[in-house]
């Protein structure tokens, strides 16, 4: 992948940015995700491959961390290759919800993942014990879990298979551990191209590669101007790229949305997903000529899959339009992205930069995951909060817990 930077990049910051890179080499002996692009994943490689032919849905019981990264993954390469089973995700307790997913489900044909770092999670276990009443052949569930946990020992006794999640990897950073890993293996996705991927970004990062310096610039950037600009956008142009810009605005807020851990002021960066040119005709307006309060990010693709053209007719009076004769889609809507860059740069004050990735496939967007959790991480040490805790989710979870106990 190729990140083209287009603000000011100060050439005050180069001490910062040495700084910068010490304190994280130092964070990743501690934190888990760093080391995830090295890890061993025999155990899962060999689980998928002798895995129950019959079965062609796999169902994802979990919520935020555990299902947002696997569903982006999954719905970015489905379009190029046919999966090899049907991806669903139980991801909310609305009723509506789950009945319209279970109306699409063959039970005998289904293989659910229950995915809890506890086994407390109040949406993946309410959910889960819906579908367990009627079904509780052992059979039908993996569960993935903190060993020892309460949702191990439950599993343990019913006998069903269990994999463990690594240490210090928190939920939002988890998609290239277990939790996404084996779902997307079971799907027929390749998970080795995935964390080579991943793995390409970690060398160049740490490694004084091509990506070093964006990161750093960016993180620098961010944070030194978060007061100013504090709306950070993603504008994918791709709709294969819908579900990773959720999976961005979680691990955005939440993992930067804090108090800071030296002093008493809060402070965040909004993540807003964006997908083009759908969104020109939205929230493109307010950018251009709205509040200087945000920054923007262009993600797009080097190279579709799909060779399409528009035919060479022409339609009564609708000539104007006949120079859109013979173009190939692909070219097309890399014009409109390119259009807006260009038109955002003659606007001024609105930090801009352009991400490409090569292709669809596996390795592209396990780079651009990793990508943006290096970079969350980066910014997070300069906005100096917990990027990997969340106190304000365990708040409401407190008050849901006293309202549960007196329904």
């Amino acid at each position: 992948m190729e990140n083209k930077i287009y603000f000011d990049r100060s050439a005050k910051q180069f001490e910062a940015k040495k700084n910068l890179l010490a304190k994280i080499k130092t964070e990743s002996k501690s934190i888990g995700y760093y080391n995830l692009p090295n890890q061993d994943i025999s155990e899962i490689l060999e689980f998928s491959k002798n895995f129950d032919e019959s079965i062609e849905n796999i169902v994802v019981l979990g919520i935020g961390g555990s299902s947002l990264g696997s569903k982006a993954i999954y719905e970015f390469l489905k379009p190029i290759k046919t999966p090899k089973r049907k991806l669903f995700f139980f991801e909310s307790t609305d009723p509506l919800n789950i009945a319209d997913t279970l109306k699409q489900l063959d039970i005998k044909k289904t293989h659910f993942l229950i995915i809890s770092k506890s086994g407390g999670t109040v949406e993946t276990i309410s959910i889960f014990k819906y579908i367990y009443a009627p079904n509780p052949n052992k059979e039908n569930y993996t569960f993935i879990t903190d060993k020892g946990s309460n949702l191990d020992k439950f599993a343990e006794k019913l006998g069903s298979k269990r994999f463990y999640l690594p240490e210090n990897v928190g939920g939002r950073f988890s998609v290239l551990s277990v939790v996404g890993l084996i779902p997307l293996a079971l799907c027929g996705i390749d998970i080795k191209e995935l964390l080579q991927g991943a793995k390409e970004v970690s060398n160049s990062f740490f490694t004084d590669g091509l990506l070093k310096d964006p990161l750093l610039d960016k993180a620098y950037y961010y944070a030194n101007n978060h007061d100013v600009y504090n709306i950070n956008c993603i504008f994918a142009y791709s709709e294969t790229l819908k579900y990773f810009t959720e999976w961005y605005v979680q691990l955005w807020g939440e993992s930067l949305g804090k108090n800071q851990r030296h002093a008493s002021c809060n402070v965040g960066l909004t993540p807003i997903g964006l997908i083009g040119p759908k969104d020109q005709h939205s929230f493109l307006q307010l950018i251009m000529e709205g509040k200087r309060d945000k920054s923007v990010t262009f993600i797009k693709l080097a190279k579709f899959e799909h060779e399409m053209y528009v035919p060479p007719i022409t339609l009564e009076h609708l000539e104007a339009l006949d120079t859109l004769n013979n173009i190939a889609f692909h070219d097309l809507i890399n014009m409109q992205c390119d259009s807006v860059i260009e038109a955002l740069k003659n606007e001024k004050k609105i930090p801009l930069d352009e991400i490409v990735l090569p292709a669809v496939n596996a390795s592209s967007i396990g780079a651009l995951m990793y990508y943006y959790e290096l970079l969350t991480s980066l910014t997070g040490e300069l906005l100096d909060v917990n990027t990997y805790d969340q106190p304000g989710v365990e708040a409401g979870k407190i008050i849901l817990k006293e309202k549960l106990e007196t329904y």
